[in-house]
């Protein structure tokens, strides 16, 4: 979504950190061509114009540090304001309140409310741990509570029994009554919506509001509506009283004013981001992850969580001891294309890499994108089992027919075996003995690079962080130089610029003439 935002505020600013002195025309400059920037992404006017006088403000009269140039200092002084734009910190759902805690979903039809609820139920019962009961007040739209149902039905979540005929207040009352004997911990009550604004759907709401005595009213928005969605926000604010905002479509191509405004005009935290379809595509809204994405200073923090939740750590254990064998075969390598397609795909993972960003259209120039895995995932499945277990068995006849299996050509499966041949070469080297095998030293280098000592010891265990730690690693990698624009001509520092994953291995990518090892040490799968 934040795609041509941070293009083009990256390109701005690149031109500014290359300086070796800045005036204030200089500042004033750039400044103008952010205003452009934030004003083409559809942010609100009124948040631009106060965006930009801060940034003015504390940009002329800022002191330079001796070891940072003026330009990386105005990086920064954005940096920071975006953030405060956006909210400061992370607000998540608040649940602290007595069982069971009622949570009203309110927003116009067709925004996403239904699945939104499906989602954070399936959240608070998977992360949480928390007993959920889903109820459906929508008794306009033709099949609305049959949709939540299924949708209780698809995750194994709690769901109201229908009874025709009944008001959305009186739904809502045998709602909370349902969760105090059924002993829920939390109940959602999906209200009904209209295409439109109106005083009919007002006076629902707030009928509903009065009957269940919502903790929280979380107003669902759909992210591509740009301003309306903050005119929507403040409009529903002054009626019923919103305690936060969920952005719906929030991986579409929309310009991104709408997530960046919201909070600047209403003061209402956004809490969380739909990122897709399935029902695990909910994450937490971080206005700090968020302006280093816009600023193309990658998200490690989000990345390591990313790759907690899907990586199973019993594969990775299984991996790591193939590798000290110098072990690795065709089934071990689609393992790691999988891996990689769970997390992100290619481009998912480069976004939120330091210094990676600017990465993904060079890659995909070079045919190195998520279609390259797909079509090397496709050789690797018309293999036969010896084949995957020994790749030396592949002769010309062979390869004939496993080309025609997977719809491919000779010449693609000679390249997916030499970068086979390559991450395997690369696996006995880093299972090797000496001074503590290529992965401690690689390891160890970026951890003395940013600051956390250990030397040769390696990355801190991330499984065992808590996400104020993870922050605090972020910080220390940025103030080491590991997060700020311009500052990675080559990748990461301890990585001989080959772009290795801090805390997750260290190896290089597939494609990009390395591996991505199996990822130990990361929390098993709840």
């Amino acid at each position: 979504m934040f795609e041509n935002l941070q293009d083009r505020l990256g390109s701005i600013l690149n031109g500014l950190t290359g300086r070796g002195a800045l005036s204030e025309a200089d500042v004033s400059a750039a400044l103008r061509e952010v205003r452009r920037a934030l004003l083409e992404a559809d942010v609100a006017l009124d948040v631009v114009r106060s965006f930009t006088d801060r940034v003015r403000e504390k940009a002329v009269g800022a002191e330079i540090l001796k070891s940072i140039k003026p330009g990386q200092m105005v990086v920064k002084i954005v940096h920071d304001e975006l953030i405060e734009m956006l909210g400061g910190e992370g607000v998540g759902i608040d649940l602290n309140a007595p069982a069971p805690v009622v949570v009203m979903m309110v927003g116009l039809q067709g925004s996403g409310k239904t699945t939104t609820t499906a989602k954070i139920a399936n959240r608070l019962t998977s992360r949480d741990r928390k007993k959920v009961l889903m109820a459906s007040l929508d008794t306009r739209r033709p099949a609305a509570q049959e949709q939540l149902r299924q949708l209780g039905v698809q995750t194994g979540i709690d769901t109201l029994p229908i009874i025709a005929g009944q008001s959305p207040t009186d739904i809502a009352a045998r709602a909370v009554q349902a969760a105090k004997l059924g002993g829920h911990d939390v109940v959602i009550l999906d209200t009904a919506g209209r295409t439109h604004i109106d005083e009919p759907l007002m006076v629902e709401m707030a009928d509903i509001k009065k009957k269940s005595t919502p903790h929280e009213i979380l107003l669902v928005a759909d992210s591509l509506t740009g301003q309306d969605a903050v005119n929507l926000a403040r409009n529903f604010d002054e009626r019923v009283g919103i305690t936060g905002l969920v952005l719906t479509r929030m991986d579409g191509d929309g310009r991104g004013g709408a997530a960046l405004s919201i909070r600047a005009v209403t003061g209402k935290p956004i809490k969380l981001i739909g990122v897709g379809e399935k029902m695990g595509e909910l994450e937490e809204f971080h206005p700090r992850r968020i302006a280093d994405r816009i600023l193309g200073m990658g998200d490690i923090v989000s990345l390591v969580e990313k790759a907690a939740e899907n990586i199973d750590a019993e594969k990775a254990a299984a991996m790591a001891a193939k590798m000290a064998k110098g072990k690795f075969d065709l089934n071990d390598l689609a393992d790691q294309l999988q891996q990689m397609q769970k997390m992100g795909g290619m481009g998912g993972i480069m976004g939120l890499m330091p210094g990676m960003s600017g990465m993904k259209d060079k890659m995909a120039a070079a045919g190195l994108d998520d279609r390259l895995f797909k079509r090397q995932l496709a050789i690797i499945s018309s293999m036969t089992k010896a084949e995957r277990a020994n790749p030396d068995l592949l002769k010309h006849s062979r390869k004939k027919r496993i080309a025609a299996g997977s719809g491919t050509d000779a010449s693609d499966i000679n390249k997916l075996l030499k970068m086979h041949r390559q991450m395997a070469d690369m696996m006995k080297m880093m299972g090797g003995k000496g001074k503590g095998g290529m992965m401690k030293q690689l390891m160890g280098g970026l951890a003395g690079k940013m600051g956390l000592g250990g030397g040769m010891g390696g990355m801190p265990d991330l499984s065992n962080m808590d996400p104020k730690q993870l922050e605090a690693l972020q910080k220390q990698a940025e103030a080491a130089g590991l997060g700020r624009p311009g500052g990675l001509p080559g990748g990461l520092p301890g990585l001989g610029g080959g772009g290795g994953l801090p805390g997750l291995g260290g190896a290089k990518l597939p494609g990009l003439g390395g591996g991505f090892p199996g990822l130990p040490g990361l929390p098993k799968k709840k």
